[in-house]
């Protein structure tokens, strides 16, 4: 794999700033021609360093007052022959949309997963509903947001 250039870490960081930035805008920060950084995108693109552009939305701004994050245990076995728990469960996973963030850990819970909400009473709705009701989840327990002091998606490029 190539490595990652000073100057492209100036793109990153730059993108991840503000992904609407033009490359006449780039060529001016780096000190290349448009048709240079263009070609230095397209190329952290094609290696899959830049994975996707995306509009990042203030949750509380569409009604999305309440985050939790839950910590879930699966069951070991199950009376699926074909299918085990871990995959029965990160495949619901794709379809609840509440869940903003899905990861396996290592210790005694299997999962952390970000849940974003309307309400206490959305979050009860899908842990009772949908988590709990679930066949591999075992056991959840949750830690409720009650300020956010960080919130970033950028890389920390040094």
């Amino acid at each position: 794999m190539e490595t990652i250039d000073k100057l492209d870490r100036i793109i990153l960081n730059t993108l991840q700033e503000n992904g609407r930035t033009t490359y006449d805008q780039l060529s001016e920060i780096v000190s290349l021609s448009p048709s240079a950084v263009l070609r230095r995108v397209k190329r952290l693109e094609d290696r899959g360093v830049i994975d996707r552009y995306v509009a990042l939305v203030k949750p509380e701004a569409v009604g999305l007052g309440l985050v939790a994050h839950i910590t879930v245990r699966l069951e070991k076995n199950t009376d699926n022959q074909h299918r085990t728990p871990r995959d029965l469960f990160r495949a619901s996973v794709q379809t609840w949309p509440q869940v903003v963030e899905c990861e396996a850990l290592s210790g005694e819970m299997d999962y952390f997963m970000r849940v974003v909400v309307q309400n206490m009473s959305a979050y009860s709705h899908f842990v009772m509903d949908t988590l709990l009701k679930h066949p591999s989840v075992q056991d959840c327990r949750t830690s409720f947001v009650l300020d956010r002091i960080k919130a970033t998606t950028a890389m920390p490029l040094l």
